[in-house]
């Protein structure tokens, strides 16, 4: 609380400036990442993050340490949404600086928000808005120059995340606790994660049918004489590949995708490895594509 002197009155409330919110943003925006380690995850670049509200706040060395030592505790989000959290946070330690808070809550308050924002930022940034940006970009690069669908992602990119995530602090900051209570007392928050998680799974399923291509060198070639001419050539009369689109349009594609999901997510396979079967596959259909001579060509991306 601000201690009022009774000989120039009350004191002048503790405010952040607008400078310490500038800085204490952009030390997470590009700095959120670079200390994750299992001790803490997130909790280092957090502390990194908060270091200039903290100076511009207190005084005392000591008060400094202490916030500064709280917020060097384990916190994990998804790192773009979860921006809403620094705000939040910053809202609260000005509060705290004012006599109207205590550091349990702050610290509550943090490892509270570190579930719904981490659901929403993944199942949002990570799930919806980056598959659906990639596949405007691949489909400029398709369709268009090829250079221009990597220059549209690399300018957008970084420049809407910075965008949302500005906003997404300023909202924390400038009340974003009362909201995110309202939003979770209501069960909104949980309505809207939902949401986000089925249209990231539409998203994705959109994309494997679009961009993942499979197909198996098996089939029958025979012998096809023109009536006309009497000539004789060789033609597919079987193609398996042909077939299965036939009664379930895109099957291998879809197939491949959930043994890719499978071998990550259940075997614990890494990308690398991963990559490196599909490419094994890839050139084990190709040689029996070549060595029976089937004339249809085998690919697998």
């Amino acid at each position: 609380m601000a201690i009022e002197n009774p000989a120039i009155g009350p004191a002048i409330p503790k405010k952040i400036s607008a400078e310490a919110l500038k800085k204490s943003f952009w030390n997470w925006f590009f700095w959120n990442g670079c200390s994750q380690q299992a001790e803490s995850m997130l909790g280092m670049a957090f502390g990194q993050a908060m270091a200039p509200i903290v100076d511009d706040l207190y005084d005392t060395r000591e008060d400094k340490a202490a916030a500064l030592k709280r917020h060097i505790s384990l916190f994990n989000t998804e790192a773009q949404v979860g921006s809403i959290c620094n705000g939040i946070v910053c809202g609260l330690e000005e509060t705290n600086a004012n006599g109207n808070c205590t550091p349990e809550v702050i610290e509550s308050v943090k490892v509270a928000l570190i579930g719904p924002t981490s659901a929403i930022g993944d199942s949002l940034w990570v799930g919806t808005i980056i598959p659906i940006l990639l596949t405007i970009c691949m489909t400029i690069s398709q369709a268009s120059v090829a250079w221009l669908g990597p220059l549209v992602y690399m300018v957008v990119y970084p420049v809407g995340t910075c965008l949302i995530s500005w906003k997404l602090f300023q909202l924390g900051y400038k009340g974003g606790l009362d909201g995110m209570q309202s939003m979770m007392a209501s069960g909104k928050l949980d309505r809207l994660t939902n949401a986000m998680v089925l249209m990231g799974l539409i998203v994705v399923g959109a994309l494997t049918a679009s961009f993942v291509s499979c197909t198996i060198p098996f089939g029958i070639i025979g012998d096809v004489v023109d009536a006309a001419t009497g000539e004789v050539t060789q033609a597919v009369i079987f193609n398996a590949s042909s077939m299965l689109d036939g009664f379930f349009p895109k099957l291998l594609p879809l197939l491949l995708t959930l043994f890719v999901y499978h071998l990550y997510a259940h075997k614990k396979w890494s990308p690398l490895a991963i990559m490196g079967l599909i490419l094994v596959l890839a050139i084990v259909l190709t040689a029996i594509q070549y060595s029976t001579g089937y004339a249809a060509v085998a690919a697998l991306v």
